[in-house]
């Protein structure tokens, strides 16, 4: 079904989302290339009439994900700040760089699921169905993480700026 023409396409439409989803995850831009790289070489050498193209982009994020898992457990990386991110829009440039810290501090408190399905949607533009079908739980799980997530997140904001 898929082939490696509309695999070209979603790769070209979705490398330098994918570059940074990695980036996020594993504290360096060299690393989280490598990672995608890894991922669309994997891909490549897969069966492709196997793979729905309309699943293609989940799929590959759902590969950029785990050889970032592999690769943070292999070797602890630490989170990079947010303004380190080169973002094609402007939405980072428009906060305030101390204020990204301070949020970016308070995400690195919250329990790992929850601040991992915050980044996902707000950072990476993905929907809860798509964070769903990466992590491999269902959406409302998705949606009720992120939920529990921004309530701690506020909490943590609000209490920062005493």
């Amino acid at each position: 079904m898929a082939n490696h023409t509309s695999l070209s396409k979603v790769i070209e439409e979705n490398l330098d989302y994918l570059v940074r989803f990695a980036c996020f995850r594993l504290g360096n831009k060299a690393e989280a290339e490598d990672a995608v790289y890894e991922a669309v070489l994997r891909l490549l050498e897969k069966d492709m009439s196997a793979i729905n193209p309309g699943s293609l982009r989940l799929y590959l994020f759902r590969m950029v994900y785990n050889l970032c898992t592999d690769r943070r457990r292999a070797g602890a990386t630490s989170r990079i700040p947010v303004e380190s991110v080169d973002v094609e829009d402007d939405t980072e440039a428009a906060l305030d760089m101390e204020e990204a810290d301070r949020i970016n501090a308070c995400l690195d408190e919250l329990p790992e699921r929850e601040a991992e399905i915050i980044r996902m949607n707000v950072i990476d533009g993905l929907t809860f169905v798509e964070i769903g079908r990466i992590l491999a739980i269902p959406s409302s799980t998705a949606k009720s993480r992120y939920r529990a997530g921004m309530e701690r997140l506020r909490n943590r904001l609000n209490n920062s700026k005493m």
